[in-house]
């Protein structure tokens, strides 16, 4: 009992002391000054609301607007070229000069009104590229000033954080395949259905070589190294239009019209020799070109970066001429072998004896080590056909109809073993023969080579 009562003698004693020491206790204020300079809030909402206006002014539309245009031009050029050597040859001093003579000047008025169309958009981008370039000063300069508020580097090290993530992305893509077509692990097995039309050509120009060499391929990638996604390529046959030893690659489109290659990557150091590029049907598939290897019936495959070749036999095939792609006028001369690509990788079309000169068809496996996967007999001749080309694991062969047409009349379907003779689907032509086509699942186009121009066409699927 005594101890309770001076425990509750001592709690007393504290609750009285506490009392006073609250009733003695007064607020304190502290004053803060701002030593430094104010936060300018203002010029960073001006900074965003800049950089928010360039990206609304400059659109992919208006980068790729006068490129059109160039094509138009050139084209019309062309056309004009051909209708004045017509009336030059033809011409009767009557009515049909007259008539060509209209013709020809609604072709120049168009020709003028595309230069105003031009002018006025290269007039336009430039304007828009120093206003641009302008406020990109402005904007660098005001945010220059801005990071001097980052005293505790906190943006600084946001930026770092950003270089570091960007660099691990890129190293990240470097170690897996860039940008690859739809993956079609059996062939045939089309997630478009098949071939329905073919409309174009959406571009019609010759190349920076002119109309010097009849026979060649072009086209792009469909399974771009890491950069080249808007690459091109040509493979202009410069010897005697049999032989080449380098490919000529383009940055963009625009840069093939105005003729502004990226470089030539040399094959072999002379024409003809091991390794040179035999025939016009070359394709490039995987950052490698495949085309049919000199005096030889095999594929070779150049890898365009470590400049090393590779090479398959195809068994029995025909090569040097023996069986080319033929109309009734004309034979393609050393378009023995054909090579094509399409969603599934890479394919050789050629003849053999064993198979009467009608078409086989291999699959070429391009993992690792080149070989030869399954290998298809179709009853289609060769010499019938001006051309093939592969879309889906579905062989499509063409025919020549006359000067303006081409026909594709004939598919085999690696998957049903079906067989069709029948198509009749129309290719509109610019120039008589076809040395080359090919299909690039990437952009579902069908690039085409044809004496001298290259072409590019719509493909449409079911």
């Amino acid at each position: 009992m005594a101890l309770q009562a001076a425990a509750t003698a001592v709690t007393a004693v504290l609750l009285t002391m506490l009392i006073q020491v609250s009733e003695t206790t007064e607020t304190c204020f502290c004053e803060l000054r701002n030593l430094g300079n104010t936060f300018p809030d203002e010029k960073l909402q001006n900074v965003k609301s800049g950089a928010t206006s360039c990206t609304q002014k400059i659109t992919s539309e208006q980068i790729s607007e006068i490129d059109v245009l160039l094509d138009q031009l050139h084209y019309r050029l062309l056309q004009l070229e051909g209708d004045i050597r017509v009336l030059e040859i033809e011409d009767d001093g009557d009515l049909f000069g007259a008539i060509s003579l209209r013709i020809i000047e609604i072709e120049l008025a168009e020709i003028m009104d595309l230069f105003v169309k031009l002018n006025t958009t290269n007039t336009v981008q430039q304007r828009l590229s120093a206003n641009t370039a302008a406020q990109l000063v402005n904007l660098k300069s005001e945010m220059e000033l801005l990071e001097k508020f980052d005293r505790t580097k906190v943006v600084l090290e946001k930026e770092k954080n950003k270089r570091l993530k960007r660099d691990l992305k890129d190293c990240e893509a470097k170690s897996e395949v860039t940008i690859a077509p739809p993956t079609i692990t059996v062939p045939g097995n089309c997630p478009y259905g098949h071939l329905l039309n073919v409309t174009g050509p959406t571009s019609y120009i010759t190349t920076q070589y002119g109309t010097s060499y009849p026979y060649g391929a072009w086209g792009r990638d469909p399974k771009p190294a890491l950069g080249k996604e808007d690459w091109y390529f040509l493979v202009a046959l410069t010897s005697s239009s049999v032989y080449a030893n380098y490919v000529r690659e383009y940055s963009s489109y625009s840069a093939l019209i105005l003729g502004v290659s990226a470089g030539d990557v040399t094959i072999a150091s002379s024409n003809p020799t091991t390794n040179t590029v035999q025939g016009p049907n070359a394709v490039l598939y995987g950052d490698a070109l495949y085309y049919n290897c000199y005096n030889s019936p095999s594929v070779c495959r150049f890898n365009m970066s470590a400049r090393t070749v590779s090479t398959v036999a195809l068994p029995a095939a025909a090569y040097n001429n023996k069986f080319s792609f033929c109309h009734l006028e004309a034979c393609y001369i050393y378009t023995d072998i054909d090579m094509a690509t399409d969603e599934s990788g890479v394919w050789a079309v050629y003849s053999t004896p064993q198979n009467f000169g009608n078409v086989v068809l291999s699959k070429v496996e391009v993992d690792g080590g080149l070989t030869l996967g399954r290998t298809w007999n179709t009853s289609l001749h060769k010499r019938t056909a001006t051309n093939t080309f592969m879309a889906c694991g579905v062989l499509y062969g063409t025919r020549y109809v006359d000067k303006q047409n081409e026909e594709v009349f004939y598919s085999f379907d690696t998957v049903t073993g079906q067989e069709r003779f029948d198509l009749g689907l129309r290719i509109k032509k610019t120039s008589t023969n076809v040395q080359s086509l090919n299909y690039n699942p990437r952009d579902r186009m069908l690039y085409m080579y044809s004496d001298s121009y290259v072409l590019a066409y719509q493909v449409t699927f079911d």
